[in-house]
């Protein structure tokens, strides 16, 4: 299954640097953001929400259906998901991923970045600033790139990309709500497309760190998949047992 994540970036004037202050904005604006959740212990998610996939045209759902996700701080995460009436569970740990089909089988499939790091992006907690620009540099945004837009009421910085690009990686970080839009180039497999992350509908999760219980995938501008949270618990202390590959095999 396609899934996915968002936007802009922009190169510095040749033969010229890049001006210092830019790039302290962006480090700042992201530093400001990890410092108001510095508190929070977050060892586990389990969010339960609805899905529903979009015809190419991005206009009309053809298939709807129902997640439940356990994210495990850091890199654990397992979704049982029905759509159409097919069950199918996915773990994946670290850089791996392993699929039980609604057939039985279980296959083990190459990674789709953008969902791995989807627990990063939605739980940024125990990460330095620096870990988050990092990452999103892997992800081909340029931190020494920014400006800042309106969005509603609200300002946001936006990483990556000047005023005016569209088409580039880039995230856009509101002060309070964190990432708000994260959109990168993804290879998937009908090729390299654009790929927007849109998050909204923000509500409290705990001590000063927001959630998105709206969450749409846009692939080239055409909405491909949207999610709407029903539920969402912290610090249940699944078992480890369901994130072991192992599981998807027992009957």
């Amino acid at each position: 299954m396609g899934r996915a994540v968002v936007l802009p970036l922009l190169l510095a004037s040749i033969g010229m640097g890049v001006p210092v202050t830019v790039a302290q904005d962006s480090r700042a604006a992201v530093e400001a953001f990890v410092a108001r959740f510095s508190d929070v212990r977050i060892s586990d998610v389990v969010i339960d929400q609805n899905l529903a996939l979009y015809l190419p045209d991005g206009q009309r759902p053809y298939l709807s259906g129902e997640q439940r996700m356990f994210f495990k701080v850091p890199q654990r995460q397992r979704v049982e998901q029905t759509l159409d009436g097919q069950r199918e569970i996915q773990i994946t740990v670290g850089n791996r991923v392993w699929v039980r089909r609604a057939d039985g089988r279980v296959v083990e499939l190459p990674a789709v970045e953008p969902l791995r790091a989807l627990p990063n992006i939605l739980i940024p907690v125990k990460r330095r600033a620096e870990e988050l620009l990092a990452e999103w540099r892997a992800r081909g945004v340029r931190d020494n790139v920014s400006h800042v837009v309106r969005v509603g009421s609200r300002t946001v910085t936006v990483i990556g990309a000047r005023p005016g690009d569209r088409d580039v990686p880039a995230v856009w970080l509101d002060p309070d709500y964190g990432v708000v839009r994260l959109v990168t180039r993804e290879r998937l497999p009908n090729g390299t497309k654009l790929v927007d992350l849109a998050l909204s509908e923000h509500r409290p999760l705990s001590g000063r760190l927001y959630f998105p219980y709206r969450q749409e995938v846009f692939v080239d501008g055409k909405l491909l998949m949207l999610y709407t949270v029903r539920s969402i618990a912290t610090n249940t202390n699944p078992a480890d047992a369901l994130f072991e590959p192992a599981s998807l095999r027992a009957r």
